[in-house]
């Protein structure tokens, strides 16, 4: 289900609720693209070309690089490593109220954490528990923006939108059945940062469906790039708005899918992570 400029839904897209202003609530089946035909030569040599390019990466010895990422000088060569190069910098002090990642540190690369984080839970199973999602935007929203945001998210999450994807109103599926909304940032982008406030783009891929036998809304993959914009208040960066649109998506592999209950059984076995630089 989407909705359109005036905030009401069109039922011709099922797959992405979009709100007002360019925010959104991606909860639904990802579009899926065409399957690949890559010759079996070309998959083993890029398979090959990666064990050997880990095993150069992880050689010991040397002067690899310097904290940036880049081994070398000059103010052009840090600027393109650090957008993806780690620091060491401890990401995140503690946790809030509600369980989530809280006290990240007043600097870029704080603001960077912050964002990927948020993105986690905005695209959670979570969110579409009306209790567990109010949890969520007061930790990580400013004061002023969490209670418009929190109602926009209340109206979209309606009881009729959850039970389209096999939920009932609190968010829970059907006996038999798990869902899933899974979200992995794959890197973080500050477009514009000051000691008050921040941009980021964090790039995601993710899980989204319903696992179960004769589920409507199987589960599958997306790619995805969130915008963040962060202010710093109360010693911790929050997020003001985030909007989101698609890609960049790779070429999709030829693996074959897993079984629903292989991939309710990942769910529950794999923990997430706190996401930092």
């Amino acid at each position: 289900m989407s909705l359109g400029d005036d905030g009401y839904g069109d039922d011709r897209h099922m797959t992405r609720t979009r709100l007002p202003e360019g925010e959104f609530a991606p909860h639904a089946q990802p579009r899926r693209g065409l399957p690949s035909r890559r010759n079996l030569m070309t998959v083993v040599g890029v398979v090959v070309l990666l064990i050997a390019a880990i095993a150069f990466a992880n050689r010991g010895g040397g002067n690899s690089g310097s904290g940036n990422g880049g081994s070398g000088s000059g103010a052009d060569k840090g600027a393109s490593s650090r957008a993806t190069a780690p620091t060491g910098t401890k990401p995140v002090e503690g946790k809030g109220a509600s369980g989530l990642p809280s006290g990240f540190a007043h600097s870029e690369q704080g603001a960077a954490s912050a964002a990927a984080n948020f993105a986690v839970s905005l695209v959670s199973a979570d969110i579409l528990k009306p209790q567990r999602r109010h949890q969520i935007v007061e930790q990580i929203f400013t004061g002023d923006k969490a209670p418009e945001l929190q109602t926009k998210l209340d109206a979209a999450y309606s009881k009729d939108f959850l039970a389209k994807l096999g939920l009932n109103e609190n968010g829970d599926a059907a006996k038999g059945m798990t869902y899933v909304s899974r979200t992995v940032p794959v890197g973080t982008k500050a477009t514009e940062y000051s000691d008050s406030s921040a941009s980021v783009d964090v790039w995601c891929t993710g899980v989204f469906g319903t696992a179960g036998t004769g589920s409507t809304t199987p589960v599958a993959n997306d790619w995805f790039t969130m915008t963040i914009k962060l202010r710093w208040v109360d010693n911790d960066w929050k997020a003001e708005a985030f909007s989101q649109k698609d890609g960049p998506a790779p070429v999709n592999s030829d693996r074959t899918a897993s079984t629903a209950d292989e991939i309710a059984k990942a769910v529950e076995q794999y923990g997430g992570f706190t996401y930092a630089r």
